[in-house]
């Protein structure tokens, strides 16, 4: 008889080769959730202030010319260029403005509501701007379009605030900074494709403009349906509402099964200094000098950016081409050219912020200026 066959136990990872392959699994599966909190929450945020900003600019003739006609049917005289013009500053000019009422409205939401939903219930803004909008025309009414940008720099003001918050705290340290900067490129990817939207071949033709100024409503859909899986920021869980059950099942979500117990010391030494607190108001900051210099940098970078005369570009961009000489078939690819370059530049900026975290892996070196942020905001 022949002997029987000898079996060969199958080879067994010892814990010590089983360990990588787990840890390259929790790795993968921190970078998904942070890339769809990435994306649901940038889609919905600072992507709309871009988009928004640029979607006017393509429809400005045709837009004065419904002003004119809608005034020429309900007095029976048309209006002077003077006045026309008048009306387009109105309409371009209360996006900011709704901008302003919309960051004052944000800290109140982000602690209130929290990160994720006051992200979520932003998008009822942009929502009715967009059926304000989509209505105008039939209505024969300029001021719904004055109404829904307004409504849309709520929006935008909202998103602008809470997004960076909401990354800078579910974003792990050594990543922080160049997470947060990819609010930046969201709104610089807004303003390209804002442009692109508005080509004549697209939805900038005469007869569309009403479609393409309601277009903003796509990515709150899309933020409505992605962002709901994504975790709420730990900090706020903690901190604001105190459920640190909550906490530590984001945390786990965000970074996998890896180590938790040095970012939990950390977010609940925080929550022991900031216990019994109010809210510190912007001129109690100024007082405060531990951060009265953070704050002042804050304000100068950021109204050095507003005032430097980069949205009014957008907005008026054709105007500018028009009197630069450039032919008119020619201005709408000029504008999409613009916007290229900002995006340009932000990619780079989160490419290099990136790249000098995964070397230094030291925190200072990426978050310095972001890591203060949300106290700063709340």
């Amino acid at each position: 008889a022949s002997p029987a066959p000898v079996r060969v136990p199958e080879p067994r990872l010892m814990p010590d080769e089983a360990q990588p392959n787990d840890r390259h699994r929790h790795r993968q599966l921190q970078g998904k959730v942070l890339v769809l909190t990435v994306c649901a929450a940038g889609i919905g945020g600072t992507f709309q202030y871009g988009y928004n900003l640029t979607i006017i600019n393509a429809p400005t003739s045709v837009i004065q010319a419904f002003i004119n006609e809608t005034w020429l049917e309900r007095t029976g005289l048309p209006l002077e260029r003077s006045r026309i013009t008048l009306m387009w500053t109105f309409i371009v000019s209360i996006f900011p403005l709704g901008g302003l009422a919309g960051a004052l409205l944000a800290g109140p939401m982000a602690i209130k509501l929290g990160r994720k939903k006051s992200l979520l219930l932003n998008n009822m803004f942009v929502m009715l701007a967009a059926l304000l909008v989509g209505l105008s025309r039939m209505a024969k009414s300029f001021e719904m379009i004055m109404l829904s940008r307004f409504f849309a720099g709520i929006n935008s003001g909202v998103g602008m605030n809470i997004q960076p918050m909401y990354l800078g705290e579910s974003s792990p340290k050594e990543l922080r900074g160049a997470v947060t900067l990819t609010s930046a490129s969201f709104t610089a990817l807004g303003l390209v494709l804002g442009q692109i939207v508005g080509l004549r071949e697209i939805l900038g033709a005469e007869e569309k403009w009403p479609l393409l100024l309601a277009s903003n409503a796509v990515p709150s859909l899309i933020q409505l349906v992605l962002l709901p899986w994504a975790p709420e920021s730990p900090r706020y869980l903690l901190i604001d509402r105190g459920d640190k059950e909550s906490c530590i099942c984001a945390l786990q979500k965000l970074r996998g099964s890896r180590d938790l117990s040095s970012e939990m010391k950390e977010m609940l030494a925080e929550q022991a200094a900031v216990q019994g607190k109010t809210a510190t108001g912007p001129w109690e900051l100024f007082r405060n000098p531990a951060v009265r210099w953070q704050l002042i940098t804050i304000i100068v970078l950021g109204s050095a950016m507003q005032l430097c005369g980069n949205d009014s570009m957008y907005f008026y961009a054709s105007y500018v081409f028009q009197e630069a000489g450039i032919p008119y078939d020619k201005i709408q690819y000029y504008i999409i050219g613009t916007g290229s370059c900002e995006l340009i530049t932000a990619m780079t900026c989160v490419r290099t912020s990136w790249s000098q975290c995964i070397v230094a892996l030291e925190p200072v070196h990426c978050v310095q200026s972001m890591s203060t942020f949300p106290p700063l905001v709340q």
